[in-house]
């Protein structure tokens, strides 16, 4: 059983990483307005400050509040993870660092599992997954278990944990808390989207047809977009702030009424 569990969620390290190509230029009216031309360049700005803080892992240490929503905007609908930072501090403050600056915008639900898991997190930029993959956080104490719609980081061994996150489908998941794998959040929102995710490709390479990890980080989403087309993925994830709360008004006195 362990040796499955090792193969079942390994991450695949390879040598290397191949390049984005640049992608090619359009051709067409360059009538644009002042005004959308000035929210392009601030879009391309932000994108581009965004990707320079997710090359540089080690600065993307942040403390996670001790609860926090994550929104997932995907190709099947849309669903909320809360995570308690309790339950596994370490995960949930990677995992924070993580939504927060747009590492799981566009990635890809590479391995789903009917009865098992849905696991994702490599990203599509070749670039970024070679950065990321060596970017390990410590082992969490596992304090809960691995039930449907409980969130965990998929795991190597001891210590090996990065950007590759499951979301389990069922209860009967518990032999996974003895392998270390510590949950740190759950869905609460979404749950029926999360079980409409394609599953057609199944278990990933080479024990199954789906896609192979090691091609996934070299490639990037090209890879995925080429050999399997109907792969869902995640749009965009944000972190969901919380709604203020309405302030208290006093009481009206039956005296003061009109």
């Amino acid at each position: 059983m362990k040796k499955q569990i090792w193969t079942l969620l390994a991450l695949t390290c390879i040598a290397g990483c191949a390049l984005a190509a640049d992608p090619p230029k359009q051709e067409g009216s360059s009538s644009s307005s002042p005004s959308t031309t000035a929210v392009v360049k601030t879009e391309a700005s932000g994108a581009a400050s965004a990707k320079a803080k997710l090359m540089n892992p080690a600065t993307l240490k942040e403390t996670a509040p001790e609860s926090y929503d994550a929104k997932f905007e995907t190709t099947k609908g849309d669903f909320v993870i809360h995570v308690t930072r309790a339950w596994a501090p370490n995960g949930a403050d990677r995992f924070y660092n993580l939504v927060k600056n747009g590492f799981y915008d566009s990635v890809k639900f590479f391995r789903v599992v009917p009865g098992f898991m849905v696991q994702f997190g490599i990203n599509g930029d070749p670039n970024l997954s070679k950065i990321w993959r060596e970017a390990t956080i410590p082992d969490d104490p596992t304090k809960q278990s691995n039930k449907r719609g409980f969130v965990t980081f998929a795991t190597a061994g001891p210590n090996t944990r990065t950007t590759q996150i499951f979301i389990n489908f069922v209860d009967r998941n518990a032999f996974l808390d003895s392998q270390g794998f510590a949950p740190f959040g759950q869905v609460t929102q979404g749950m029926d989207v999360v079980d409409k995710i394609n599953s057609e490709y199944g278990e990933g390479a080479p024990r199954g047809r789906g896609p192979d990890q090691g091609r996934m980080q070299a490639e990037g989403n090209a890879y995925l977009e080429k050999l399997f087309a109907n792969l869902d993925g995640v749009k965009k994830a944000t972190i969901v702030k919380p709604e203020a709360k309405a302030e208290a008004r006093p009481a009206v006195k039956a005296d003061d009424k009109k």
